[in-house]
């Protein structure tokens, strides 16, 4: 009879996860470029009863006789779907339709990556301007650099095509290119990037090294548009739909856990 209350508690402490990931959905579904996280479940050992089985006659049956112990979670996956590109008016803001990261330097030297395309410039300690994160971290190019320009730039003249290369336009009108890439990276499994808050990831041996569009050939090179953003991917009624079967679930598990306790306190009431 205890198995069954540690079976149902599994379930129960299963569901509680996975309600708080469906809440981190909920809470993020305006947060630029974020990714809907997906609860995975494993079920947990089998205690084998017996290991051959006889019917009534003793005739060997094909299966033996195990019963589950529980439930466990998994993993925690992200769903790297591409979200929908809406309207910005930002100058600086950019959001990308494909497979790509922007690549930003973090405060540790580091470089993190993200989806979130919200953008500004920034002054510099060299009294030139930074095109940066709104956390203030330096957007890197292609080459792994911070994106700057001098002070006597006039940034309202940045232009930026279609793959984040950028062009400058002089007094006299004339578009001249800058040599400057907005950096963009690839992973084999992106899924396996580390989460570090605020919408940033960090390369793992899960994800494999970066990949950096324009300098692998076999990618296929990531779209990013000038005063777009991407929305977060997470849709309200789904996630709705699965915080009823949730918690349908958890209640479930605990009716199992009600009944075995009344079981229980009935075969501690047995008079010989």
């Amino acid at each position: 009879m205890m198995r069954s209350l540690w079976t149902a508690a599994s379930g129960m402490k299963a569901q509680q996860t996975n309600l708080d990931t469906i809440s981190n959905n909920l809470a993020n579904i305006n947060t630029t470029g974020y990714k809907k996280e997906r609860t995975e479940f494993q079920a947990l050992l089998y205690q084998t009863i017996q290991e051959r089985t006889t019917d009534n006659e003793g005739n060997p049956k094909p299966i033996g006789a195990q019963v589950g112990l529980g439930v466990k979670v998994s993993a925690v996956s992200t769903e790297f779907e591409q979200g929908k590109m809406t309207a910005s008016t930002g100058d600086f803001d950019f959001a990308i339709n494909g497979k790509g990261f922007f690549m930003v330097q973090m405060p540790d030297g580091t470089t993190g990556y993200t989806r979130n395309g919200n953008f500004l410039m920034a002054i510099n300690g060299n009294g030139g301007v930074t095109l940066t994160t709104s956390n203030g971290y330096s957007v890197l190019d292609s080459q792994g650099r911070p994106i700057t320009f001098d002070a006597d730039t006039d940034t309202m003249r940045l232009q930026f095509d279609n793959y984040g290369n950028i062009f400058y336009r002089n007094e006299q009108g004339v578009v001249q290119a800058t040599g400057i890439r907005i950096g963009a990276a690839q992973f084999n499994n992106p899924s396996g990037l580390t989460k570090i808050g605020d919408s940033y990831y960090a390369e793992s041996p899960a994800s494999g090294e970066a990949r950096i569009e324009g300098q692998d050939a076999a990618l296929t090179i990531s779209v990013i548009k000038n005063k777009y953003l991407e929305a977060s991917s997470v849709q309200a009624v789904d996630e709705m739909v699965d915080m009823i079967i949730t918690q349908r679930a958890y209640e479930m598990n605990s009716k199992a856990i009600q009944a075995s306790d009344e079981m229980l306190q009935q075969a501690n009431n047995l008079r010989q």
